[in-house]
């Protein structure tokens, strides 16, 4: 846990312990996705809170198993990238709008059913009030948001290579995007009501997709590195950052000797202090060229920290 971004495991934590609230209070008759979980927003348990409150609830173990899984893999990375308040921001604005976008969706049957025109509706042979029955239409989850997560992990760092189970290859950031789209649209025209928000799950990306091209286009101070076309360009940067802070240029651009401040101690002789900064300048190259090569999450431990103190000189 030391080594996941605070946002990410903050968020990770909340899940978590919702989830094992609403497990601890249901026995007691307490049923937290009633009250939390986002409803139709035409039924009498819908408040408008609700577009928050239900990306924090789930609906079973596999449910926010993956939810969790998924928020630590990609969540980490592009926390890490544009920083907590930006990362933030990007994953509630698009939870909200994956949930403005589950309620157009539930209009649209609720439309084409012509439910306005009933009081009641036939639910196994039993007749239910319709208001009943759209109390029912509840959304739980934290799918849109963390789908919007994968959207920007995809545009930030198309060409990264990745296992997926049980897939025997890997695959670019770029196709599991791409192909995560074509079968949420798959599912959400040909498999209709299969307990299953698809089109939340799409709403967050499309919400994704626009912050982050509006982000491009309208670049701002402290704003991250939005504008960047491969998400190794983050890393040259860094790269770039770390030479000009830990060396002298001679004009060429590469680096020749390092300058003690004169603030430092003396007990070190200039010979080893130079030997120690170059050592140190190429063991951060060898981590960036990692995470090039094989993404963030190939470093150990010891290579997190080394690249995190850095970062903080």
């Amino acid at each position: 846990m030391r080594n996941i971004p605070q946002v990410t495991k903050y968020l990770l934590i909340i899940n978590i312990v919702m989830f094992l609230i609403t497990m601890i209070v249901q026995p007691m008759g307490i049923d937290l996705t009633t009250i939390l979980g986002l409803h139709f927003f035409k039924a009498s348990h819908f408040h408008v809170y609700q577009l928050i409150t239900y990306m924090f609830m789930h609906g079973g173990w596999m449910h926010i198993i993956m939810n969790m899984f998924m928020l630590w893999m990609f969540g980490m990375v592009i926390e890490n990238v544009w920083g907590p308040k930006k990362f933030l921001f990007y994953y509630i604005v698009c939870g909200i709008g994956a949930g403005l976008c589950q309620e157009l969706a539930q209009y649209g049957s609720y439309i084409i059913n012509g439910l306005d025109a009933y009081q009641y509706v036939s639910m196994g042979g039993q007749p239910m009030p319709v208001d009943d029955y759209l109390n029912l239409m509840t959304t739980v989850g934290a799918s849109g948001a963390i789908y919007a997560v994968l959207l920007a992990f995809g545009m930030l760092f198309p060409e990264e290579r990745m296992f997926i189970i049980p897939i025997p290859i890997p695959i670019k950031a770029k196709w599991l995007v791409l192909g995560s789209v074509a079968l949420e649209l798959f599912y959400a025209l040909g498999q209709p009501g299969d307990g299953v928000a698809h089109v939340a799950h799409l709403g967050g990306m499309l919400f994704g997709f626009v912050l982050i091209k509006y982000w491009q286009k309208h670049p701002y101070s402290g704003s991250g590195d939005f504008g960047m076309g491969k998400g190794s360009q983050f890393f040259d940067r860094m790269k770039n950052a770390w030479d000009r802070h830990s060396s002298h240029s001679s004009g060429t651009g590469k680096p020749k000797f390092h300058y003690r401040p004169n603030t430092e101690s003396r007990r070190e002789s200039d010979w080893d202090y130079n030997a120690r900064k170059k050592a140190e300048q190429d063991e951060i190259d060898r981590i960036l060229d990692k995470i090039r090569q094989s993404g963030y999450d190939s470093l150990t431990d010891e290579e997190k920290r080394k690249l995190f103190d850095q970062s903080k000189k």
